[in-house]
């Protein structure tokens, strides 16, 4: 129940003790945010019995009866509407909401984290509303710029390249020596600068010397190709002839091996 509170209600959304390093100008700002939002938007529902005069009125999100007696969460800020208590949850996250603590807009209720994050971004690093006049925008997502760092060395990434790892971003430098697949022709690393080919989930540089036909070297790219053993063939015909060519190599090492010397 705690953790659920601390995710549907982040205190750093409503108390600037929660934000000790933000500069004034952004304190000013959450002051007033909150103010508004709870003067505005905050309510808690309450359980009752649906009353008589509700009686065969509809949930407001499942649409399903409700009868005299029935257990119901109304919403003073919502006026005479009910709710089930299993559908009295955040419009946005569909989880119950905890204490039945809820913020309107526009006739929806949602938990106090996707509320806010109607009107402010959230740092994808730090987990507060974003009060500055920019933040960096990647993937979907949003940061501080001090924020936005690599993962591993914390090197500030604003202006600079980089990779996304695990929904984070990470530097080329740490992609390549921590997460780069190896090539499964060359054997090198595939780096963040090169262009990579990945089939039944194995990697390839995508240059023609490696993403290329195992017995006669075709490149593959754009190319119908089959898979044998971690090996790549443009076809049928040269896997199977790079499995004789296999069999007459293992053949040859074995008669060599068991060959005498002269000396016997």
């Amino acid at each position: 129940r705690a953790r659920a509170l601390l995710q549907q209600l982040p205190p750093q959304d409503c108390d600037e003790r929660y934000c000790p390093d933000i500069a004034e100008e952004e304190r000013r700002k959450l002051r007033a945010f909150s103010a508004r939002r709870r003067r505005e938007a905050l309510g808690q529902g309450l359980a009752c019995a649906v009353p008589g005069p509700c009686h065969g009125c509809s949930c407001k999100k499942c649409g399903r009866r409700l009868n005299k007696g029935d257990p119901g969460i109304s919403a003073s800020r919502l006026g005479d509407q009910f709710w089930h208590p299993s559908c009295f949850s955040c419009h946005f996250c569909h989880q119950p909401l905890v204490d039945l603590i809820y913020f309107q807009q526009d006739g929806r209720i949602y938990c106090g984290r996707h509320h806010a994050e109607l009107f402010r971004p959230r740092c994808a690093s730090c987990d507060q509303l974003i009060f500055l006049e920019e933040c960096i925008e990647a993937e979907g997502r949003r940061w501080h710029p001090e924020h936005f760092c690599c993962l591993e060395c914390d090197v500030p990434l604003r202006g600079q390249r980089y990779v996304m790892k695990s929904g984070r971003p990470c530097c080329r430098e740490c992609f390549d020596s921590l997460f780069a697949e190896p090539c499964q022709a060359c054997g090198d690393p595939i780096g963040a600068d090169s262009e990579e080919a990945t089939h039944q989930g194995l990697h390839w540089h995508a240059r023609a010397a490696c993403f290329c036909c195992s017995l006669c070297r075709k490149p593959l790219h754009g190319q119908p190709l089959t898979c044998r053993r971690g090996r790549l063939f443009c076809s049928d015909t040269c896997s199977l002839g790079w499995d004789a060519s296999s069999t007459a190599s293992d053949s040859s090492d074995s008669a060599f091996a068991s060959a005498p010397s002269p000396d016997s």
